[in-house]
Parts: C-alpha cells; sequence; structure tokens
C-alpha cells in the first residue's frame, strides 16, 4: 500500500489545497450569514462543511464514482491538515484583525451622545 498511495504526492497536496478553500469558502459564507450564531462560528462551520466535502469525495472514491485507486486513508489525512491549517489561519486572521467574533456589529463601539 505504501507504493500505491505515497505521503508526498500531488494527489495528497489536492487533497489539502481543496479542503483549505473550501473551509475558507464556507467560513466566509457563513460570516455573511443573517443569523448571529452562524457569524460567530462561522470558522467551525467552515470547517465541519470542509471535513464534511472531504468524506464525501472519499466515500465516493471507494464507490467508484471517480476515477481513482479508491478510498485511502492518507487522502483523509491531508483533508485534515487542510481544515486544520486554514482555521488556524483564519483564526488568526480573526485574532489580528481585531474581531473577536465573525459578527461585524459585534466589534462597533457606540459614542454617548
Amino acid at each position: 500500500m505504501d507504493e500505491d498511495d505515497p505521503w508526498l504526492a500531488p494527489d495528497k497536496f489536492y487533497h489539502f489545497v481543496f479542503c483549505f478553500s473550501l473551509t475558507f469558502l464556507f467560513s466566509t459564507l457563513a460570516s455573511f450569514s443573517p443569523y448571529p450564531s452562524l457569524r460567530s462560528h462561522s470558522i467551525s462551520v467552515g470547517s465541519i462543511m470542509s471535513l464534511l466535502a472531504g468524506a464525501a469525495k472519499e466515500a465516493a472514491d471507494h464507490l467508484g464514482i471517480f476515477p481513482s485507486a479508491g478510498a485511502s486513508f492518507r487522502d483523509g489525512v491531508a483533508d485534515a491538515l487542510g481544515v486544520l491549517v486554514a482555521s488556524r489561519v483564519l483564526s488568526l486572521w480573526r485574532k489580528f484583525s481585531g474581531r473577536s467574533t465573525g459578527d461585524p456589529d459585534h466589534a462597533r463601539r457606540v459614542l454617548p451622545v
């Protein structure tokens, strides 16, 4: 199995980039939600949705829907690493941009009149 599914293969990079990008996409979409709870948990929502997409892709590989060698534990690890790195980048971005939540109205200061 090790020869058929190496850790450092282009396929693993594609899995990493796919889940990394989906985490950003789903997190951004959740941050524009009209629901405050989705906005405040946008990174978690993006991470979960991306992991579900990666799992769905592996399930489709296992069923033979896509032309591939089948489902792979190593592909799943690459998916999880992509989500982990993206969620960490998003958390750091949120921390250093001064926004403690995904809700832009939450950080707005109101001056007394």
